[in-house]
């Protein structure tokens, strides 16, 4: 089959999903997560064999290509939490009488297709396919080769589940040629939303190289700042979980910045709480003055590592701080530690991201922490959706106008009938 026919496929079973009932789609994503508890031995087995051929890969991708246990069981539940979920399709947003008999509704509904392009994230295939079915969207989804086996294993796994409820397995179709990656981006016809996720060199091919609306994210260079109001009780262990729970997560730091005030009691306790993580430290030259450490370059400021790497950096204020992550920072998330909150507000309102925390670690940037049960990824574009984007960013809108008769003639010309422009309730 071709990719042309598969988004013909695809694009007409969205609109028989788009029109299916909560209680249809709740019991879609059920039959799911019963079908990969059923093939996770499967899974976990095709993992494993990615995971064989693609040693050598760099330890951030290989990271995010293992599939364990945990993390598939984890997934399985974010499955079901995205059922728990309100259903965001069919939401009247507005309803206005504009003149007696004439009345106007905003309604939610879904975009249509997505088409969804990652590296090495498997785990992706479950999370976005389950907020696909939920918003009412199909997907067209493309993983990189290294994840090819496990994406098949839970692509198989998916449609299986699928088959036993009212929805149809081709709402959820996975591409496997790398020839498909740059076909996708020219199907305007048939996706709707195009959602990247990977390296910034990618991201931006991907941006230009279509015509279809993208959402996404480059990079993840995130900051936590350590102001000298600080409760350094806090601070050490925030800072050790922003970059070592999970080093190759895109909201994992990259830099660490510290209030001159406190470097020279701080840094030491800092650095020698993350040495004891296994991470290497890079310092500038005040840094370097409290601490031994290898010296920071300008390209680490603006280098997302990925890895258990870190750069340090002392500032003097907390507009230097906010000055440094609107420079390097990219837009992701950044926080501080402090109990000032003057300082607290004036950093979380300048900060140019679209996640600014208080005195908690990094890593809480996610639609399952947030309550949205999976995310299809991170936008940190200015306009909405901005940053985790679950079911709420997969949905538009459509206005309704139901009249009896009306005519614009009525409400023009020196005679006009004024409008009543009068909100009914919901």
């Amino acid at each position: 089959m071709s990719l042309i026919e598969q988004a013909q496929r695809t694009a007409q079973a969205a609109q028989g999903l788009a029109t299916q009932s909560t209680i249809a789609k709740n019991q879609a994503l059920e039959a799911i997560a019963q079908a990969l508890e059923a093939h996770a031995e499967a899974i976990l087995e095709a993992n494993h064999q990615d995971c064989v051929r693609s040693q050598g890969l760099a330890s951030a991708l290989y990271a995010r290509l293992k599939l364990d246990e945990q993390k598939l069981t984890g997934a399985i539940a974010g499955v079901r939490s995205v059922a728990a979920l309100t259903d965001p399709v069919g939401e009247v947003q507005i309803y206005r009488e504009l003149d007696a008999g004439l009345i106007l509704k905003r309604v939610s509904c879904p975009l249509g297709v997505l088409g969804v392009i990652f590296e090495a994230r498997p785990d992706a295939v479950i999370q976005i396919s389950a907020l696909a079915v939920k918003s009412g969207n199909g997907a067209l989804l493309k993983g990189g080769q290294e994840a090819l086996a496990t994406c098949q294993a839970i692509s198989k796994a998916i449609q299986a589940g699928l088959a036993q409820t009212s929805i149809s397995p081709e709402a959820i179709a996975l591409l496997t040629s790398r020839e498909e990656t740059l076909e996708l981006l020219k199907l305007d016809q048939y996706v709707n939303l195009i959602i990247p996720r990977g390296s910034n060199s990618f991201v931006r091919f991907v941006q230009d190289n279509t015509r279809i609306p993208v959402l996404g994210h480059a990079e993840g260079i995130c900051h936590l700042y350590i102001d000298r109001a600080a409760n350094l009780t806090q601070a050490i262990p925030i800072a050790v979980d922003s970059k070592t729970q999970y080093p190759a997560a895109c909201n994992a730091i990259e830099t660490l910045l510290v209030h001159q005030d406190i470097a020279p009691t701080a840094l030491p306790e800092l650095v020698a709480a993350l040495q004891a993580k296994g991470v290497s430290l890079r310092g500038d030259t005040s840094t370097r003055q409290v601490v031994d450490l290898e010296p920071a370059t300008a390209e680490d400021w603006a280098t997302e590592y990925g890895d258990l790497t870190l750069s340090i950096g002392i500032v003097d204020s907390v507009e230097a701080a906010i000055a440094h992550i609107n420079t390097y920072g990219s837009g992701h998330t950044d926080a501080i530690v402090t109990e000032d909150e003057a300082t607290a507000a004036l950093f979380l309102a300048n900060v140019d991201a679209a996640g600014v925390f208080q005195n908690c670690s990094t890593r809480f940037a996610d639609g399952f922490r947030y309550g949205f049960g999976a995310e299809v990824g991170i936008s940190t574009q200015q306009m909405p959706p901005r940053g985790p984007v679950g079911l709420e960013g997969l949905v538009t809108y459509k206005y309704q106008l139901q009249g009896s008769g009306h005519i614009v003639a009525t409400y023009s010309g020196s005679e006009a009938k004024p409008f009543t422009h009068q909100d009914l309730p919901k």
